[in-house]
């Protein structure tokens, strides 16, 4: 067989076709035809409040945090087991990150770590739907509102995922989305922020525009803009947005697919798994699957290593993911000393299995007997 990759961006339908027309609109910057039509897709099939797309969900956080107004020695409360976009958007603005643990049986922030996190100084929850599955909103959404602190969801991988039926990215004040190409729908790169207090909209637009009320003006709200507001230019070419809505046309086959997908390896692997003492992706009741990953949790750095270079051995591209951000070169100087044992077994354990649109049944077999084999052949 081929070797098989860990993703592989693809093209869907009109993705080619929607370019072609936004190039020949003669608007190929921000906020053209296909911007617009992103937006009133997120709007009208998740009834989040006002969206506005972004060049990645790295720019979406960062304007949250100026929307917030996050300032020196404010403390964020962040997972320790996140990319570093989710920690960094808000390091930037001087806050001193204060990192919570995951769960003990899967990657999500632990309700009970932000709980005891809370400080007079903290000013924003950062919470992350890991592999597109939801935290436990509503205790973290109960403590927030009793200490009066906006919650931000890092919705990078949650595109079409819920929390006891609403859309997650729409639970938080804001919330932040990633098109990645390695996410379920892509643009190369791109990101939008969901902005669900109204009380936030205006400002946010300012501070997409580079601190200008443009946006204003090209409504004829104003009859002149200028520089009102700190901001950057976090808004992406109508060509990113015009590829990306291609895809969201073809978004429920594409997620029918993932999810076939995913159930092969389950079907495949749970069943031998456990025997092993490997544990695999954890659905809560209150969540659904999008399908965005599926990982499984070694017992032990070694055995994590030995099955991803046997994997490499046979062609197939498994990863590992991210590294405890308490424990990185940045930030191991300002962290509080606290011991994050969850997370850091995660970083330790935890592999991610080739998982994209164009995966076939077959290769997706020869993925799980490979994994079988393995770790039949290293017990």
């Amino acid at each position: 067989m081929n070797s098989i990759p860990f993703n592989k961006p693809y093209l869907h339908g009109r993705e080619l076709v929607y370019i072609a027309q936004a190039v020949a609109s003669g608007k190929i910057s921000g906020d053209g035809l296909f911007t617009k039509k992103c937006h009133a897709f997120f709007e009208q099939r998740y009834g989040f409040g006002k969206t506005l797309m972004t060049t990645s969900c790295t720019d979406a956080l960062e304007m949250s945090a100026i929307l917030l107004n996050i300032q020196p020695g404010d403390e964020v409360i962040v997972p320790a087991f996140t990319f570093v976009s989710s920690a960094n958007a808000f390091a930037l603005r001087g806050a001193r990150i204060v990192f919570a643990d995951s769960e003990a049986d899967n990657p999500n922030v632990s309700v009970a770590a932000i709980e005891a996190l809370i400080s007079p100084r903290t000013k924003a929850i950062v919470v992350v739907h890991y592999a597109g599955v939801a935290c436990d909103m509503d205790p973290i959404l109960a403590l927030a509102a009793q200490h009066s602190i906006p919650v931000v969801e890092d919705a990078a991988q949650a595109i079409d995922s819920y929390y006891k039926g609403r859309p997650l990215g729409g639970l938080g004040v804001m919330g932040t989305f990633s098109f990645h190409e390695t996410k379920n729908v892509i643009a190369g790169e791109g990101g939008l922020l969901a902005i669900n207090d109204s009380a936030y909209v205006n400002r946010a637009e300012i501070i997409r525009e580079k601190g200008t009320n443009r946006s204003s003006f090209f409504r004829g709200e104003v009859d002149k803009y200028g520089w009102v507001d700190i901001g950057s230019s976090f808004l992406p070419s109508d060509i990113i947005s015009a590829y990306l809505f291609a895809q969201l046309e073809n978004l429920d086959l594409i997620q029918a697919r993932r999810k076939q997908l995913w159930q092969q390896y389950w079907d495949a692997l749970a069943p031998v798994l456990p025997k092993f003492g490997i544990g695999l992706p954890v659905i809560p009741d209150y969540a659904t699957n999008n399908a965005h990953m599926f990982y499984l949790v070694c017992p032990s750095l070694e055995l994590r290593t030995r099955l991803i270079e046997g994997l490499r051995s046979h062609g197939i591209h498994a990863v590992f993911h991210y590294l405890s951000l308490h424990s990185s070169p940045y930030y191991a100087d300002k962290h509080d000393g606290r011991r994050i044992p969850n997370s850091d077994r995660f970083s330790d354990c935890l592999v991610r299995l080739p998982l994209f649109y164009e995966l076939s049944d077959e290769q997706c077999a020869y993925v799980c007997d490979k994994i079988i084999q393995i770790l039949s052949e290293n017990r």
